[in-house]
């Protein structure tokens, strides 16, 4: 537990977020409780966030800019701050995803992260058992602001139909996801297509990866295992893993035929919801 009178700035960007917002709060002549009442949240959890005990949220943070006149400062770290809850090894993955111009990706066992809900989300982090469930939960919508600029990335997000069947959270936490990822059926910068199961062997049967674009830097492949994420610019990769995800996609269905065996999925699995939703504690 961070001491606030021994908290260092320069620690981490959790650290200088708390050792900032109490100087600006202590600057305004302000107690915890009343920056609180101000900002609609209890003094106890201005003073977890002032010692790192609490992860703050993006809402917090506009809060604070406006009550205090900051100018922006804690919407700005707030980015910072919820990317370094990401494990050590996922960052620099979620760094160049950030850049990224154009986002290749098959999914073999789960939605893909920038098209996940919250609930569905919580559940699949759940399933670590992490420390801090929550900072983990807002890192992962963090990165999916990337969709909201003006001009996202292009998306192609090949899912295996595994992904569809598999019931992470509970039927209707499915059924909401499911109806998520319709939601980019006619999107202009992302597309969704499902590798059916009809397919049978395929062209990646060795588990899901992606691939990305840059405007300024060499193309990236990004993998996983069971404890870490791996990276390589290695231009065989590439060339390798371009020529896997051409094949799957001409092995999925059409984006339009996507759509309707999502509908198919969500109406005849997930259509009648009287099962009793999981609720994962970390």
């Amino acid at each position: 537990m961070a001491n606030i009178q021994s908290l260092d700035p320069t620690a981490s960007p959790l650290d200088y977020y708390g050792w900032e917002l109490r100087r600006q709060r202590e600057a305004h002549g302000l107690k915890q409780g009343q920056l609180g009442d101000i900002i609609f949240c209890t003094g106890s959890l201005v003073g977890q966030i002032e010692t790192t005990k609490k992860v703050p949220t993006r809402d917090f943070s506009e809060r604070v800019d406006a009550a205090l006149g900051t100018d922006g400062l804690f919407s700005r770290l707030i980015g910072l701050v919820l990317r370094s809850q990401l494990p050590t090894w996922f960052q620099p993955y979620a760094e160049m995803e950030a850049k990224a111009a154009y986002i290749s990706t098959y999914q073999a066992q789960l939605v893909y992260g920038l098209l996940q809900t919250e609930e569905y989300a919580r559940a699949v982090l759940a399933t670590g058992m992490p420390d801090d469930l929550e900072g983990l939960l807002a890192a992962r919508m963090e990165r999916q602001r990337i969709l909201e600029r003006e001009r996202p990335p292009l998306a192609w997000v090949v899912l295996d139909e595994a992904v569809l069947h598999r019931p992470i959270g509970g039927h209707q936490v499915m059924r909401r996801q499911l109806a998520r990822l319709l939601e980019f059926s006619g999107h202009r910068w992302m597309q969704v297509q499902v590798l059916p199961n009809e397919a049978g062997a395929h062209a990646s049967l060795a588990g899901s990866f992606t691939a990305m674009r840059f405007d300024d830097d060499p193309d990236i492949i990004y993998t996983e295992d069971v404890i870490s994420g791996h990276m390589t610019a290695n231009s065989e990769t590439i060339r390798e893993a371009a020529l896997r995800y051409a094949r799957l996609q001409a092995a999925a269905l059409s984006v339009e035929d996507s759509a309707e065996l999502i509908i198919r999925v969500m109406e005849e699995r997930y259509g009648h919801c009287s099962q009793p939703e999981e609720h994962p504690v970390a």
